[in-house]
This record gives C-alpha cells, sequence and structure tokens, in this order.
C-alpha cells in the first residue's frame, strides 16, 4: 500500500464538475494498492496517518498530528501510483491491485481512518476526477506498507 500524504489548507474533488468531497484543512491522501496489500497494511498506514506529526505546534515545531489540529481528510484512490516507469515510454500497472480488490481495501481504508475519529471525504473509486488542493507548507510524504 502507497499513500502520497499532502498537507492542505482546503481542498475538493469533482466528477464530471460536481463537487463530491472537500475539506477545509487537514491531509489529501492519494491512495493506491498493490494486490498484495492486506487488511493489516490498510490498518498500518491509517493508523500511521492519523498519527503522524506533520502539523505545527506553537513553536512551529512539527509536533501535531491531524488529529490534535481537528483537520479533515480528503482520501482518493489512485492506482497509478503503482505505474512503473522503469522501461520503456508508457507505464507498467501490473503491480496494481485489480479494481476489485482494490476498492475493497480503499473502503476499509476509509473506514478505519473513520474508527481512528477522522471525518473523511472521498472521491468515487474507479471514476476520472479532477482533484483541487493548496498544499499547505508544502509538507508532501509518502508512507508505504511495505
Amino acid at each position: 500500500m502507497r499513500v502520497v500524504v499532502q498537507r492542505s489548507h482546503q481542498a475538493n474533488v469533482k466528477v464530471e464538475n460536481e463537487v463530491v468531497g472537500q475539506i477545509d484543512h487537514g491531509l489529501v491522501l492519494l491512495v493506491g494498492m498493490t494486490h498484495e496489500d492486506t487488511e493489516e497494511d490498510v490498518k498500518f498506514v491509517a493508523e500511521k496517518i492519523t498519527n503522524l506529526r506533520i502539523f505545527e505546534d506553537e513553536n512551529d515545531k512539527l509536533n501535531l498530528s491531524v488529529k490534535d489540529v481537528n483537520g479533515q481528510v480528503l482520501s482518493i484512490s489512485q492506482f497509478t501510483l503503482y505505474g512503473d516507469c522503469r522501461k520503456g515510454r508508457r507505464p507498467n500497472f501490473m503491480a496494481a491491485a485489480k479494481p476489485d480488490h482494490a476498492k475493497e481495501l480503499y473502503d476499509q481504508f476509509n473506514e478505519e481512518l473513520r474508527t481512528l475519529g477522522m471525518h473523511v471525504e472521498t472521491g468515487i473509486f474507479g471514476e476520472m476526477m479532477d482533484v483541487s488542493l493548496t498544499n499547505n507548507g508544502p509538507v508532501t510524504l509518502i508512507v508505504e506498507s511495505k
């Protein structure tokens, strides 16, 4: 499992020009699954992201988590995170999970974030989406389960 984590002032996701998910302050997560991922990967990554200390405290030190700052999460499924660009000019997506497996894990991931106390907005799995955000910092990290 691979997640690109972006700290954001605001973000939204549109499908066919209609906003389907929106947050004011928190994290935008681009979420990719591989065929080897399991529920344990989902739980590990959800807990890691929820508790990552990537927001500033009163001393401008990265000491606070998204939970500490009452932030929200915008979670977007993105199979292209497993695109292999080492050969040729067209990415190879063989490492990305098949849609049925990926959707099951993606839904579990979002539910796990909610169980951990997060307000989670999402895009629509498998749809062409337009994601807009104001990256704060910028702070962008990659969290992987393996």
